[in-house]
Parts: structure tokens; sequence; C-alpha cells
């Protein structure tokens, strides 16, 4: 960085001490502001949030569903997830299979169940499942690549097979 220099007084004879102005050198600190500058400008844009887009239907008719391409989860209290095969539960509970959100739980079971075509997921939240069960099925939904999938309210029969447990 450029400075000036003072010039030099007249002699007069009497040696003086000659005082010299102090100038920091303040590059280094112009250089470490454009660094921080720069590392969180980038860090901002690499850290965008992600929104996963819901597409809702318009409200009209109800689509029919084909009982033997349906999987419908219930989701319940302390992220518990029960499914079956179907539209509707059987008085049987040996169809009622209960799952976890883990990678090896519900991620498995919509993998299998890909592998039928045209299958549909019903999602059931019950009144005590949390928010954050129903956010982590979306994410096994989008994870796995679920074309059709719907929230849909509990029926009577399905409240009375989670009560049943």
């Amino acid at each position: 960085m450029a400075s000036i220099q003072p010039t030099a007084a007249p002699k007069s004879g009497k040696p003086r001490a000659t005082k010299r102005a102090f100038h920091p050198d303040m590059t280094p600190m112009v250089d470490l502001a454009f660094l921080l500058l720069t590392f969180f400008m980038l860090t901002t844009t690499f850290n965008k949030p992600s929104v996963m887009e819901l597409a809702m239907p318009t409200p009209g008719p109800e689509t029919p569903i084909d009982p033997k391409k349906a999987l419908t989860l219930l989701l319940d209290k302390d992220s518990e997830v029960r499914y079956f095969f179907g539209l509707t539960p059987s008085p049987a509970t040996d169809q009622l299979h209960r799952t976890t959100l883990a990678a090896d739980g519900l991620r498995q079971v919509l993998l299998r169940f890909q592998q039928q075509p045209g299958g549909v997921v019903l999602i059931k939240p019950s009144n005590q499942a949390s928010y954050q069960s129903l956010v982590d099925v979306l994410d096994e939904m989008n994870i796995t690549g679920q074309r059709k999938y719907a929230l849909v309210d509990l029926t009577k029969a399905d409240k009375e097979l989670l009560a049943a447990r």
C-alpha cells in the first residue's frame, strides 16, 4: 500500500529527534474482509431451503379406486404406522400389519407395493398422529417415487381397527 513520505524540515543546526507517524497497513484486514464476505455469500447460496410440491385435486366427484390396487396407511401416535392392502379393513386383524418410519420399514413396504402397476396409497392420519410422522410419510412417498397417493380422513372402521389394537 502506498504511503506518503513527509518532507524533511530545513536544518537549523540543532539535532532533533525525528518523530515518525504510525501508519498501519490495512491490506491484510481488507483481504480478510473480502474472504469472509465471499465465504458467507457462498454458504447462503449452497444452503437454499427445499420445498416439496404437493398437488391437491380440485373438489369434484370422487375417483373410484380398485380395492385390489390400494394400500392404506394408518398413522397413529408414537410414529406408529399400520397398513393393510385394500380400501376397507376386514374384521380379521391378521391383515393389519405394523411397521416403522425407518428406511427398512415403510420404505421397503412401499417399494414392494410399487411393483404392482397402478397402485394407490391412501394415507390416513389419526388425531393422535404427529405432524412429523405425516411429513415423514410424505417424504417416503417422494423418496420411493410413489406417483399416486392421497391424504384421506379416517373412517369409522379405521378408527375401530386402531382402537382394537
